[in-house]
């Protein structure tokens, strides 16, 4: 089995980005991720509805709400509750090109 790749996604009021942002994600040829949205205070209402939406909808995607503390404050807390060998974070306003995560990303977690 492929190694659990952690996708970590700071989210705050970007709603109108987010689904492309969640498709470029899914389209990827590496198939075992799991998409951590870290809603860090959203307050437009939209963003946290679709953060949700998305979940329903795709058993790998996990969402966590927090108070808003700031986009590194949100990416730590997708950092604490990932489960995968290795971690990416990536910002919501970026779309991925298709690409192979293994080959990419080499950098494993360090274990404690």
């Amino acid at each position: 089995m492929e190694d659990l790749i952690s996708v970590i996604v700071p989210i705050y009021n970007t709603g109108c980005y987010l689904r492309k942002c969640v498709e470029s994600i899914l389209s990827q040829d590496y198939e075992n991720l799991e998409i951590i949205l870290v809603d860090d205070g959203s307050t437009d209402g939209t963003t946290v509805h679709l953060c949700d939406e998305l979940a329903e909808k795709n058993d790998c995607i996990h969402v966590i709400h927090k108070k808003n503390g700031g986009s590194s404050s949100a990416r730590n807390v997708g950092v604490e509750n990932a489960k995968g060998n290795m971690l990416f974070s990536l910002i919501v306003t970026i779309i991925l090109r298709r690409i192979c995560y293994p080959r990419s990303f080499r950098m494993p977690r360090k274990t404690m």
